[in-house]
């Protein structure tokens, strides 16, 4: 439900939790390029007028626009918001996410080719491209991995690599 327009963003908010949404998904402003105090009040005010749990969405390579990890401490806060969509393919700043929030907030990969790397994290899990033609082969990567195999995951998760990349190589949706 996020846009470049937090007032739009809030009506498409209160609109997805009217229809019975279970979450919402919550991405930067693209093009707008925020700052991060300007995030944290974008993001607590739509998380203030949702009644679903709110995901933050981090992909600053589609929208200019990366929530660093201080400022996803911040909004770890807001009793509403309860995760995190991390795509920025930045390990070190997703490690530092979480080292300041710990359980504050779950941690979802939004790389598939760093699902497991976000899992040892910490991750909660993944919210996948790659889930849409495959749903069983991404679900048995987290799966393994959260049976202790972290082993055992990593291999899956190569094994699918070609896919993986062949499903970014162009723009999404193409």
């Amino acid at each position: 439900t996020g846009s470049n327009d937090t007032d739009y963003a809030l009506d498409l908010t209160r609109h997805a939790c009217e229809s019975g949404a279970d979450g919402v998904l919550v991405v930067t402003p693209y093009y707008n390029k925020a700052t991060q105090k300007g995030l944290i009040r974008m993001f607590s005010e739509i998380a203030d007028v949702s009644t679903a749990p709110v995901i933050l969405y981090n992909v600053p390579s589609r929208t200019g626009c990366n929530i660093e990890p201080a400022t996803v401490a911040a909004l770890a806060e807001h009793p509403n918001i309860s995760g995190i969509k991390e795509a920025s393919g930045d390990i070190s700043k997703i490690a530092d996410i979480m080292a300041l929030c710990g359980d504050k907030i779950d941690l979802y990969s939004g790389n598939d080719d760093q699902i497991v790397p976000i899992l040892s994290l910490g991750g909660k899990g993944c919210i996948s491209v790659l889930s849409n033609p495959l749903p069983r082969k991404t679900t048995e990567i987290c799966r393994t991995f959260f049976a202790g195999d972290v082993a055992g995951a990593a291999p899956l998760q190569h094994k699918l690599l070609p896919l993986i990349h062949a499903l970014f190589r162009g723009v999404n949706p193409i």
